[in-house]
């Protein structure tokens, strides 16, 4: 009961004369730049503790408001489009990530050059050459490189499936049934594509259709490159690999669009260029 007055005592003072107040176990004064300086070289700071489930359960949580998921063993900051994951270890990349239900998904579309191991992954700007590919490679849309800094790189499904590794280290370009756990996270497959989608018509193509991006995956229409060589759909169309193949010739990808608000499946030739959107391990 002592403890809590003090901290009630703090408070209150802090909501009365806005100055800064100092918990500083060495008695230095609270810098000024701060509402609470908490000072100490023997405890650390522990915020509130829950699951995955019981953070959903937040009605409206406040931008900036932060937590330790135990379920996925990081901490986690709300941003204005969805929760931000900080974990990170030794053996992992560490890039921002956007937190889905249990699923961490980076935060914008893949930008590697070489594989896991170091090995170059070929730029392949030819379109016969792009055609008559049958391993690795990426381009830009359009081969220009003012779209790669919206879109990120459209890569073919050869450069996904070597097994020197496209994705990071702590990371995996994710399975067909691994997107399907986002489109059930965000209510289906029919609607789950507007709450992907970043809002608006100045990237995206008019209407972009029920696009609310709730979820924070602020999926941009970055088109693909076709098994020809050329281009296509950027504004329009909105596509990500996964790892699963449909059959030999083929692969699975999901796609958004203009004029839905779904995030549907379907499968494509290997020698298409699309963007890769990766999850954590």
């Amino acid at each position: 009961m002592k403890k809590l007055l003090i901290l009630l005592a703090i408070f209150t003072s802090i909501a009365a004369t806005a100055q800064s107040v100092g918990i500083n176990a060495d008695g230095s004064v609270a810098n000024t730049t701060a509402m609470l300086d908490v000072s100490s070289t023997t405890k650390g700071f522990l915020p509130p503790r829950m699951t995955t489930t019981e953070r959903d359960l937040i009605a409206s949580p406040a931008t900036g408001l932060v937590l330790f998921n135990t379920t996925t063993n990081g901490l986690e900051i709300k941003s204005s489009t969805g929760w931000i994951s900080l974990k990170a270890s030794s053996d992992v990349v560490f890039l921002p990530t956007i937190v889905i239900g249990t699923q961490q998904w980076m935060e914008k579309n893949l930008e590697v050059v070489t594989y896991r191991n170091g090995d170059v992954i070929p730029q392949v700007t030819s379109a016969s050459a792009w055609a008559g590919l049958t391993t690795g490679a990426w381009c830009y849309y359009n081969n220009d490189v003012a779209n790669g800094a919206i879109y990120g790189k459209l890569y073919n499904w050869y450069a996904v499936n070597d097994t020197r590794g496209l994705a990071p280290t702590g990371w995996h370009v994710p399975t067909d049934a691994e997107w399907t756990i986002l489109n059930d996270k965000l209510g289906g497959e029919s609607v789950a594509g507007g709450k992907m989608k970043s809002e608006g018509t100045t990237i995206w193509t008019t209407p972009n259709t029920s696009a609310t991006n709730e979820s924070g995956f602020s999926g941009f229409p970055g088109g693909y490159r076709d098994t020809n060589g050329t281009f296509s759909s950027v504004g329009y169309y909105g596509g990500w690999w996964s790892s699963s193949e449909y059959n030999t010739a083929a692969a699975l990808n999901r796609y958004l669009y203009h004029s839905f608000g779904g995030n549907s499946s379907f499968n494509y030739y290997k020698t298409y260029g699309f963007p890769v959107r990766c999850l954590r391990d």
